[in-house]
């Protein structure tokens, strides 16, 4: 096989896991005769946090019990919100988020996947939260920054 000593490797095509601007989609709304066909080409508010985790893991190349593991979480609870089978608190979420290493914009997707609130920069908490986002901060380094500010630690 021209030089190669037989090792055959496989290269994974990663998903983009690409949200649209609010700006955008509000313009392409506007523009729309009816909502029908825009809800149904954007698939709105149709992705579950179990699908959108698990649609990160593959375009992350990340495996599912090393996020668990990263996320601090019980390993049979971590299990059932990948699976849609639990629903997890908002500080669960954010381990998972820092585990998997997500930006704000794809944590604030899960977030609200979830049913909880978006990170906000004018709340102090959360905009250390989103300040340790940003920096690529493990979640136990946040946690210690939580702590340095008298705030609630994630975990």
């Amino acid at each position: 096989m021209g030089g190669q000593s037989g090792v055959v490797t496989r290269r994974r095509r990663k998903r983009r896991v690409k949200e649209p601007l609010t700006e955008e989609l509000l313009e392409e709304l506007l523009a729309s005769p009816s909502p029908t066909k825009f809800v149904k080409k954007h698939h709105l508010a149709n992705q579950t946090l179990s699908e959108l985790l698990n649609a990160f893991l593959e375009e992350k190349g990340l495996a599912r019990a090393d996020v668990i593991r990263a996320a601090a979480l019980n390993e049979t609870f971590g299990y059932q919100i990948f699976m849609g089978q639990r629903n997890p608190s908002r500080n669960k979420v954010l381990q998972i988020a820092f585990a998997m290493r997500l930006n704000l914009r794809e944590t604030n997707r899960i977030l609200r996947a979830a049913g909880a609130s978006d990170l906000y920069c004018k709340n102090r908490r959360d905009a250390i939260i989103i300040f340790c986002l940003d920096k690529g901060y493990r979640l136990q380094k946040t946690n210690e920054e939580l702590y340095r500010f008298d705030e609630e630690t994630i975990c």
